[in-house]
């Protein structure tokens, strides 16, 4: 049962193991009763067949989100070869059986390291991708066709840890091949795909049968605690605060009070109040994270046109004293 708590929800970032057979939106609706608060959010959809890491901002944490999303992300996976579903997956319907009894480990080794690297993927068709500003997967499930555009991905990663030969009892008769595989992939890609797509090179189509997310960014599984057990304990015994957190994610910088406040009142500052680290100029260069007394995490900045401007505000001003 969840402590009682008086006063605001605090706010932070909760690493959870999301668990098989429910959505993220599922595990948000969960955080949300535990910290006794609506304002909680997500980074990152797994779908409801997939476990393991699930970033949920609480608070003035949800605001960090939008710069969490895009984090490289690290995922276990099972490859079912030959098993084609409609949704890339063992949760959709089998849409064609090919005997993979002939393939070993080299062959697979061989479809994943041309799926390596960087190049244009067409995500999953029942999937959240947008299709004229409805989900792709409600278009799936109302009979219209589906044409999903490539989009660019980079897979840093695609190790084959082992590979054994299986039957699937929705094709009784069929000899199928499993692999497990790591895959380090960039933000949108479709691990779903991979296994579509590494399936059709080997010329009998393929399936995920298990997912599990291992890493996002800095955050590992190891950071992660189960979804029951936060319900028990409470949300706040297992928040990272937002200054902790924007270690894990970004360079940091200190400033002191007066230049906190002029931050947290949303003002730009002169490039030499503020010591950023190095590279914070170039093109494209991440947000750097501003501490001020007390760390406080009081804003994400950039430096450019030739000054500081903050791009999130994560600080009231009354909170500096």
């Amino acid at each position: 049962m969840q402590p009682s708590r008086k006063g605001p929800a605090p706010s932070g970032l909760v690493v959870v193991d999301k668990p098989a057979g429910m959505t993220s939106h599922d595990v948000v609706s969960r955080v949300r009763r535990a910290a006794g608060t609506r304002r909680v959010g997500h980074a990152g959809t797994l779908d409801p067949g997939a476990t393991g890491v699930l970033l949920v901002g609480v608070e003035r944490a949800t605001r960090l989100l939008t710069h969490l999303v895009g984090a490289e992300k690290e995922y276990l996976a099972t490859i079912r070869f030959g098993v084609t579903t409609h949704t890339d997956d063992a949760d959709g319907d089998v849409l064609a059986r090919a005997d993979a009894s002939h393939l070993g480990r080299d062959d697979v080794e061989r479809a994943v390291a041309a799926l390596t690297g960087a190049f244009d993927q067409v995500p999953s068709t029942v999937s959240a991708k947008k299709v004229d500003g409805q989900r792709a997967h409600a278009l799936v499930r109302a009979g219209q066709e589906v044409v999903l555009a490539a989009r660019p991905v980079v897979v840093s990663a695609f190790d084959v840890l082992d590979v054994r030969p299986t039957r699937d009892e929705r094709a009784p008769g069929v000899a199928a091949l499993d692999a497990d595989v790591r895959v380090v992939v960039s933000s949108g890609t479709y691990v779903r795909a991979l296994a579509r797509d590494a399936g059709a090179a080997l010329g009998v189509g393929g399936s995920l049968t298990a997912l599990r997310r291992t890493r996002v960014g800095a955050f590992t599984v190891d950071d992660a605690v189960a979804l029951d057990r936060l319900v028990d304990d409470g949300a706040a015994p297992h928040l990272l605060g937002l200054a902790d957190a924007a270690r894990r994610v970004f360079a940091v910088a200190h400033v002191d009070e007066a230049l906190a406040r002029r931050l947290a009142m949303g003002q730009r500052l002169a490039p030499g109040h503020v010591e950023l680290p190095a590279g914070s100029a170039d093109p494209g260069a991440a947000p750097v994270a501003v501490l001020g007394p007390g760390d406080h995490l009081v804003a994400l900045v950039e430096h450019r046109d030739g000054a500081i401007r903050p791009v999130l505000v994560l600080t009231d001003p009354a909170d500096l004293g």
